[in-house]
């Protein structure tokens, strides 16, 4: 590989990397582990307004991690990357295995985000 391909490849990592640095990105590829679902079911789990969820998802979808499709009046995504979640559960046990270094850490991996918020 030549040095610009070389460099290129490494900015093209980067982009990708950039896009999963929003914590709500990262869930909505979750969400998505099971399947298409539509804009509205994805932004009722994620428990956030459905425009906000619609610009999430169309920066992940301009990355190229999820396409969209038209199913009536809404938009249903998929992934168009599934091996994506293999590079975000990697980062996952790198996360649970420093929270568990952690004073308090059996609390905050052992219960739900909310109950986590309150505990501390």
């Amino acid at each position: 590989m030549t040095r610009d391909a070389d460099l290129d490849r490494y900015r093209l990592h980067a982009e990708i990397c950039k896009v999963l640095t929003e914590p709500k990105r990262l869930r909505l590829l979750d969400a998505l582990r099971d399947g298409e679902r539509s804009v509205g079911d994805l932004a009722a789990v994620l428990g956030i307004p459905l425009p906000n969820a619609s610009q999430h998802l169309a920066v992940l979808r301009s990355s190229g991690l999820v396409d969209g499709r038209r199913d009536g009046a809404s938009v249903r995504y998929r992934l168009a990357e599934p091996a994506i979640l293999d590079a975000c559960d990697i980062v996952s046990g790198i996360v649970d295995r420093r929270l568990q270094g952690r004073p308090g850490a059996a609390v905050v991996i052992s219960t739900s985000p909310a109950s986590a918020a309150s505990a501390h």
